[in-house]
């Protein structure tokens, strides 16, 4: 029989699949013997029967009331008893971390009654009501689909009318009144009363939390965060302790290091007399963790212990969740904490230096993504003048945009092109699409452990938190500064996360000091450990990897940047950009000579600028191997635009005049190449086969260039690659044109020119008779833009507008097939041609050019494929060798903060 529910006692961290991360967690720390308050978890099997049939899944009640009945007898207490109840949280607890995206019920048991024992058992009256009108409000919006700002209002005007500040100001008389103002708002809205059977409070709390999965907030989370929409939820039924008894009491958020830099902690937010949703939702202004010292020195110094504790059993950042009950502290949560891009290199780094864990480990912990954040430029603070305000810098980074005061505007400008940034007094989990929209996020009120801190360094967005000096009024679209500046929405703002400053305008960008470290080695003062730990992570990787990392250039300036940050040569080497701007007249009248002598004066003019820009780039690959692509587009995208040449030869007869002759020559021209689909005409192998002359000349000047080098005492290493290849046949007659000019070269110049020749697999038809190809192939490069166009039967330039984000949406794709590989079509075609070209010719040398290349769930799905390197933009060098190695680690485990 399957089993629904797990006792504490019974689980542990590795049980994360079935007992959710929140639950795993508890049981662990259960297990290590740290205080936490007993309870029990449902499942995320169970999570998953219900919300695939509608109905509790067999046997799973039964479950539940007989751990129930064990926590009960373990606690001298039964749930809702009148004289002194058990109370119960009732909290989401996802396999990954989904902070604030699902749904969480705290003092289950309350009733009309019990409220009375509640008050009489714990001294407070106040406690008691104030704890009913939390189960009230949450109950109402979280089970019976009351909108939650209705019990805000409510609590609003309660508070104006008593002129209270907080709801501390706010005595037991006024929130039992509020308690029944709820409980009539969930009538007139529902129609339904709020249950007073803590029996029925138990079994749709937990329902709702587990329908909570699918809420829309909770689904862009996973698509933003990549986690699989079939998991479910567990659900943490656990007895409540209380943070808001009076001044000995509290809850806080802890992290043993600093999740925005990596500093040493502890580090975190504590908040007296309140309970633990008062910390993350900015109700009140949180202390530092270090202030709990002052407060309650025996609780802080325990809290130390059991944080050190913590780090060195989970080797990681820990984020932990607590309360003290009268003096008392209890651990709620534990997970590896989320970090930013710059604690996460930081924080691996040191925990090798503290022989935490392995330098391979450390590898597994950091992320090309992050590396590519830390290599966006900064703010150039010497030219940013005077900042508008300041604030708690949550999650660093620098981000323009202009101010908008709501998600649903965030999320409209930013479809539009608009760069955004958030601004609100503080977030909420509604406000997630608006986040993920924006550049970065702006918040009056809040700490580092606020939602919106959490869920911005989670994303890698840039965040400012608790900037006190804005009066941000979200109605009037605006924000004002305590010098009396007002900003209304639309205005482009500055927010530098790393820290905490709001400027006016959009300040100058430099470059940050990872960039400059690969650029020039220089490594700086004041983001030396950074750096550092930069360096001892690609360095880890280089000595792990066995994929070759190399760059697509086109200039030899590319080239040379690509070395500078670790390129292994030029994977991909783009000839048809060498065409363009001046040269674009050159190939106007190769395209217009027709044939003959008048063709080859053409392409003569364009021979010597191919082979001085060819020589170029093998001087900075210099030993190393460089791709030239032969020309790839159909030529008429060299000819002027057909609707701009018809209108100026409309207007010119217009006005009586004879149209220019070349107009005409080239519109004719260019309705003569016209096609309807160009992505499948007349390009790549194609253009080489039928245009007379237009291979030699390049192959020519990739071979003069190599004995211009050979003689200048380089080591040139060309490589030449057919385009587009679909058939063998095809390969072969391009072939035989290369070696044939290449043997030519080697006779005119007395230097041997060898130059393997290869093609690219972008066509299905070529990855399935790879075999045949390899036989006129001595290399494969995989372009994956085309095959992946190819292989869905998309046109990029159409389909991206056009219907991807509905496809996002409804989960057709986890993430775009241009961004990431799609392993089942175009990744099996992959494997077909890597196993069936390495059958035909053992040591065919196999890479991967397109943007993929760069592309850090790409990269480890080509390792896994057998591929010999990957190529990908010079900017993307340093993150494709971070993830070479990350793939290359045979067996780790990986600290996965999701």
């Amino acid at each position: 029989m399957v089993r629904h529910v797990y006792d504490f006692t019974e689980g542990g961290r590795d049980m994360a699949d079935l007992l959710g991360g929140k639950g795993a967690n508890l049981a662990e720390m259960t297990g290590l013997g740290l205080p936490v308050p007993p309870g029990f978890v449902v499942t995320t099997e169970a999570c998953r029967a219900f919300l695939a049939t509608g109905a509790e899944p067999d046997g799973m009640s039964r479950e539940i009331s007989r751990h129930l009945s064990a926590l009960e007898a373990a606690t001298g207490r039964r749930l809702g008893q009148p004289d002194d109840p058990l109370l119960l949280s009732v909290r989401s607890g996802a396999r990954f971390s989904m902070p604030g995206m699902m749904e969480t019920v705290l003092d289950i048991g309350l009733t009309d009654a019990s409220v009375q024992g509640l008050a009489k058992v714990s001294g407070s009256e106040r406690f008691a009501w104030d704890s009913y009108r939390r189960l009230v409000q949450m109950f109402g919006s979280t089970v019976m689909g009351v909108d939650a700002g209705l019990f805000e209002r409510a609590m609003s005007l309660l508070k104006e009318k008593r002129g209270a500040p907080d709801d501390l100001r706010l005595d037991a008389g006024d929130l039992a009144e509020l308690v029944e103002t709820y409980k009539h708002l969930i009538h007139v809205v529902t129609g339904d009363h709020f249950p007073q059977s803590p029996a029925e409070q138990l079994r749709r709390a937990v329902l709702a939390v587990f329908r909570s999965w699918n809420t829309e907030r909770a689904r862009l989370y996973r698509r933003r965060e990549r986690i699989p929409d079939d998991l479910g939820t567990a659900v943490c039924v656990q007895r409540m302790v209380f943070g808001n008894l009076g001044p000995d009491s509290g809850s806080g958020v802890a992290f043993t290091r600093d999740p925005a830099t990596g500093c040493g902690g502890p580090y975190g937010d504590y908040l007296a007399d309140a309970q633990g949703e008062d910390v993350v939702a900015d109700i009140r202004d949180t202390v530092p963790l270090a202030e709990l010292e002052r407060l309650d020195a025996a609780s802080y110094q325990q809290l130390r212990e059991h944080l050190r504790t913590l780090e060195h059993h989970y080797r990681d950042l820990c984020d932990i969740e607590f309360t003290i009950e009268r003096g008392t502290l209890w651990m709620l949560q534990i997970r590896v904490g989320k970090r930013t891009a710059e604690a996460a290199f930081r924080i691996a780094a040191e925990l090798v230096d503290e022989g935490l864990v392995t330098p391979a480990e450390a590898l597994s912990r950091v992320g090309g993504d992050g590396l590519a954040r830390l290599m966006f430029p900064r703010f150039d603070t010497s030219a940013a003048g005077d900042p508008l305000a300041r604030g708690l810098p949550a999650s660093p980074g620098a981000a323009v945009g202009a101010a908008v005061f709501d998600s649903a505007e965030a999320v409209r400008r930013a479809a539009a092109g608009e760069h955004v940034v958030l601004v609100r007094q503080e977030t909420t989990p509604d406000d997630l699409p608006g986040m993920v929209a924006a550049r970065a996020v702006l918040t009056g009120r809040g700490g580092r452990t606020s939602h919106a801190a959490v869920v911005a360094r989670g994303m890698g967005k840039v965040c400012v938190c608790g900037a006190e000096e804005l009066t941000v009024d979200a109605e009037a679209r605006r924000f004002t500064t305590r010098a009396g500046t007002v900003v209304e929405e639309g205005t482009v703002v500055s927010v530098d996360g790393s820290t905490g400053a709001v400027y006016p305008g959009a300040v100058p960008l430099v470059d940050s000091a990872v960039m400059r470290y690969l650029e020039t080695g220089e490594r700086g003062e004041r983001s030396a450990q950074v750096v550092d730990a930069v360096a001892r992570a690609l360095q880890q990787a280089d000595g792990t990897r066995r994929l070759e990392v190399r760059a697509n250039a086109d200039t030899p300036q590319d080239a040379a940047r690509a070395r500078r940050f670790g390129a292994q040569g030029v994977g991909l080497c783009r000839t048809e950009h060498m065409f363009l701007g001046e040269r674009r007249k050159l190939v106007e009248q190769m395209i217009l000579a027709g044939g003959g002598a008048a063709r080859e004066r053409a392409l003569a003019a364009l021979l010597p600028l191919q082979r001085r820009d060819f020589a170029g780039i093998l001087e900075a690959m210099d030993g190393l191997p460089v791709t030239i692509r032969l020309l790839d587009p159909p030529l008429h995208e060299f000819l002027p635009d057909r609707t701009e040449l018809a209108v100026r030869i409309a207007t010119a007869e217009a006005h009586g005049d004879l149209p220019d002759p070349h107009d005409t020559e080239l519109l004719d021209a260019v309705n003569r190449m016209h096609e309807e689909n160009p992505m499948l005409g007349l390009r790549g192998v194609r253009l080489g086969l039928v245009v007379p002359g237009l291979v030699a000349m390049q192959v020519r000047a990739v071979a003069e260039a190599v004995v211009e080098r050979v003689r200048a005492g380089g080591s040139p290493k060309a490589e030449i690659m057919v385009p587009l290849v679909g058939a063998v046949e095809e390969l072969r007659i391009e072939r035989e044109e290369v070696e044939r000019v290449l043997a030519e070269v080697s006779a005119e110049s007395g230097v041997p020119v060898n130059c393997p020749v290869g093609t690219m697999i972008e066509l299905p038809r070529a990855a399935l008779t790879a075999g045949r190809i390899a036989e006129q192939a001595e290399f494969f490069s995989f372009g994956t833009n085309d095959l992946t166009q190819t292989t869905w039967g998309f046109s990029r330039d159409d389909v991206e507008a056009a219907f991807f984000s509905a496809y996002l949406d409804k989960g057709v794709f986890a993430a775009s097939p241009f961004e990431t590989i799609d392993r089942e079509g175009v990744g099996r075609l992959v494997r077909i041609a890597v196993a069936e070209g390495r059958a035909a010719r053992p040591d065919l040398t196999i890479g991967v050019c397109g943007e993929h290349g760069g592309d850090p769930e790409s990269v480890r799905f080509f390792h896994a494929a057998g591929l010999d390197y990957v190529s990908c933009s010079p900017f993307r060098v340093p993150v494709a060798r971070l993830e070479a190695g990350r793939a290359a680690l045979a067996e780790t485990e990986v600290s996965d903060s999701r």
